[in-house]
């Protein structure tokens, strides 16, 4: 089982972003509590970056599981610009068809990839969006569709990590 980081805007879509961390298709980084995240927080900006980077130790993807409003979240860059760097596979899940604890949907956000430009050895440049994917499961079975397809896309994100420009689109 793959051990993946899960990045997502923790006050918006956390009980979204538990659903697909308890389908037990991968192994997520150890969620922090409510509390925890205060501390942390409270810390300041260089506690905040330790723990992301202690959360990525020895994970091979990070799944980007994009709400309303991920794309605008501080921290979801750091941790997308974090694990391209340090070669692990990027993937990015809309989650907001899923259902909160009030049963509602959401709205879809932006991709956060757009953010994001890749320099290759020619030169050329292009958006990260160009090259890792995020999926949009279809609204009336969202759960099912992302617990059926996570491990795959997974997989897929890696292997592109390893060579980009052959996965340009």
């Amino acid at each position: 089982m793959r051990k993946v980081f899960y990045s997502f805007h923790y006050e918006r879509d956390a009980w979204r972003a538990g659903q697909v961390r308890n389908m037990g298709v991968v192994e997520g980084n150890r969620e922090a509590s409510p509390n925890e995240w205060e501390e942390i927080k409270r810390a300041g900006e260089d506690a905040i970056k330790r723990w992301i980077r202690e959360q990525m130790n020895g994970r091979s993807c990070v799944v980007v599981l994009i709400g309303r409003e991920t794309a605008s979240r501080e921290w979801v860059r750091y941790e997308i610009e974090y694990g391209w760097k340090q070669g692990k596979g990027v993937v990015g899940v809309y989650i907001h068809n899923l259902r909160d604890q009030d049963g509602n949907t959401d709205s879809k956000g932006f991709g956060p990839f757009d953010q994001f430009t890749l320099t290759f050895s020619d030169g050329s440049e292009v958006p990260l969006s160009r090259v890792a994917r995020a999926y949009d499961p279809p609204a009336h079975d969202a759960y099912n569709h992302i617990k059926a397809n996570l491990a795959d896309w997974i997989e897929e994100a890696i292997e592109i990590r390893k060579n980009p420009g052959a996965f340009v689109r």
